[in-house]
């Protein structure tokens, strides 16, 4: 095996501090969990712009519905917006107690439309114009600030946007029938590096697999002839609150599957189903996170939206502005006691499309986290900086 592989084998490695930083306490025990949707959800579809007679124009085989008493309409959220059907049993009562909000007309200023180099850009989180560096992901840059900072990547392998000078574990929770290093294997890799300045990270990642195993043992006992069974994200949601409520406190995951260009459908289709699996693993997530929910941030988002106007294989192509989500027990509430579609708007017609087939993006993805973690964790002007170079924060009143 090649030491690389190994590493990344051994995947989840402690986290060390340099000494004599300066580090923002954490705020009443906050988590923070992102979300990444790749492939570019189509976020007119999720946030419907239900008062807009040219969103309907523009899609007439996959748009969703106004506000009706069928079960397929969109779910009113104000007088301009409405929620895809799909989610009315998992993130619409959220949104009703005021623990989930909107942010449409989001996203970055990268124009590429690109899914490769928009996540990239997107994960780095660095000026768009300069070199970048591609070891240093803002989840990463966050953590470092962090006092009791506790990482996680929810991943196969360690995305990007955890890269850097923290050291973060991961380990995919899809799952964890068996371990893809058995004791015997696990033993030899760590003679080959006893004696090296990689012997205690190789070891200690070990240990942190080990722990979540541990950790999610009842689980595994409980499932048929100990096996756990695939049930998508709503199952590997629970098991992430799992290891938040106890152990990390910022947390990332990644779901796929996003890239609707063919027959997208409108309230029922390949997009329906996938959102609606979407929403049961954040409820999930919030009622398995109990009481520590009312500390609990989730951010959703997407490398970019998609074109306003469906193609001819009735589905949407890659686009600019997208929708973000923000849930949590400790939201603001909105002024009607519930959630918020927040940040900056304009009306959805043609006039306010980008280049003429797109969102344009309002709320640049940098300023609004930067004003998100200022708020959550109590972070000053040099701390942010660290995380986002030259960003000022801008504070959306979500948290």
């Amino acid at each position: 095996m090649h030491r690389r592989h190994l590493l990344q084998t051994a995947a989840a490695l402690p986290f060390a501090l340099n000494a004599g930083q300066l580090f923002a306490a954490p705020a009443a025990q906050s988590r923070l969990l992102f979300v990444f949707l790749r492939g570019a959800y189509d976020a007119a579809n999720l946030l419907v712009p239900t008062s807009s007679d040219f969103y309907y124009a523009s899609r007439p085989d996959i748009a969703v519905p106004r506000p009706g008493t069928d079960l397929n309409t969109a779910l009113a959220l104000n007088t301009d917006w409405g929620l895809h059907p799909a989610l009315r049993e998992t993130v619409y009562p959220l949104f009703q107690k005021g623990e989930a909000s909107f942010i449409p007309f989001a996203g970055t200023d990268d124009v590429s439309r690109s899914h490769f180099e928009t996540q990239d850009s997107i994960e780095l989180g660095q000026p768009l114009n300069g070199a970048k560096n591609y070891r240093s992901g803002f989840m990463n840059r966050l953590a470092s600030v962090i006092n009791g900072a506790e990482p996680m990547a929810f991943t196969d392998s360690l995305p990007l946007v955890m890269q850097g000078s923290v050291q973060v574990p991961n380990t995919a929770l899809k799952s964890l029938a068996k371990p893809a290093v058995d004791p015997r294997q696990t033993a030899i890799i760590a003679a080959m590096y006893k004696g090296t300045s990689l012997a205690s990270p190789v070891t200690d990642g070990f240990a942190v697999r080990d722990d979540v195993t541990r950790e999610l043992s009842s689980e595994m006992l409980a499932a048929s002839r100990g096996a756990i069974n695939a049930k998508g994200f709503e199952l590997e949601a629970q098991r992430i609150a799992r290891l938040m409520k106890e152990r990390f406190n910022i947390g990332f995951v990644d779901v796929g599957g996003w890239d609707t260009h063919v027959n997208q459908g409108g309230a029922n289709g390949y997009l329906a189903s996938r959102l609606e699996e979407l929403g049961r693993g954040l409820a999930s997530f919030a009622q398995e996170m109990g009481p520590a929910w009312r500390n609990t941030t989730v951010v959703v988002a997407s490398e970019f939206g998609r074109t306003f106007r469906q193609n001819g294989n009735r589905g949407t192509d890659h686009g600019h502005g997208s929708v973000y989500w923000v849930l949590g027990g400790g939201l603001r509430s909105g002024p009607n006691a519930g959630g918020q579609i927040a940040g900056e708007q304009v009306r959805v017609e043609q006039a306010t499309l980008f280049q003429n087939r797109d969102y344009p993006v309002l709320n640049e993805y940098r300023a609004v986290l930067a004003g998100l973690f200022t708020r959550q964790f109590g972070l000053n002007s040099k701390q942010l900086d660290q995380v986002f170079a030259g960003v000022t924060p801008r504070d959306i009143g979500l948290v």
